[in-house]
């Protein structure tokens, strides 16, 4: 399959998935996932990195639009598609050279934990920072990261186990 119609595809699932399903979920005022940000994981680090930002950019302002959330997630996504690159080298020492011949799936499954893990928490951190934009609420910014930072992971973790294909 054409790897730009794979990637459209993704990206029209995710933001579907995450605008009827996943932004109608809210479990005990602090859970609420936030699977579109696979997209930042999956994207391939070989591609051209502009093309990849506009495309994390107008995922993020797409689920903003149906969301009525004024921008925080197409920063947020943007700030995590922008220091993904950043994270690469920290967890995987890989460099830009490495890059055609890296792939993501090959790696242990620690080190892609620790990546996802870090870049979630992230995202996160910055999505309910700017949607309570006080500092007087910083114990609800850390709990709705914290639990739908492990809720979007499970999802990711689960879905990533029956979706990648058995070798």
């Amino acid at each position: 399959m054409n790897k730009t119609l794979y990637f459209a595809l993704l990206f029209v699932f995710l933001l579907f998935l995450q605008v009827f399903v996943l932004n109608n979920i809210l479990f005990l005022g602090y859970v609420n996932p936030y699977l579109y940000i696979a997209f930042v994981f999956l994207y391939p680090l070989k591609e051209n990195r502009f093309p990849f930002l506009l495309a994390s950019f107008m995922l993020g302002l797409a689920v903003d639009f149906f969301s009525d959330s004024g921008g925080i997630h197409a920063f947020s996504i943007l700030t995590i598609a922008y220091i993904r690159l950043f994270f690469v080298k920290v967890y995987f020492r890989k460099y830009p050279a490495d890059y055609p011949f890296f792939n993501i799936h090959s790696e242990s499954f620690g080190k892609i934990f620790n990546f996802v893990v870090t870049l979630t928490f992230i995202h996160h951190f910055i999505l309910f920072s700017f949607a309570n934009f006080s500092f007087q609420n910083i114990s609800h910014v850390i709990l709705n990261t914290l639990f739908s930072g492990i809720f979007t992971l499970l999802l990711y973790f689960l879905g990533n186990y029956i979706f990648s294909k058995k070798q």
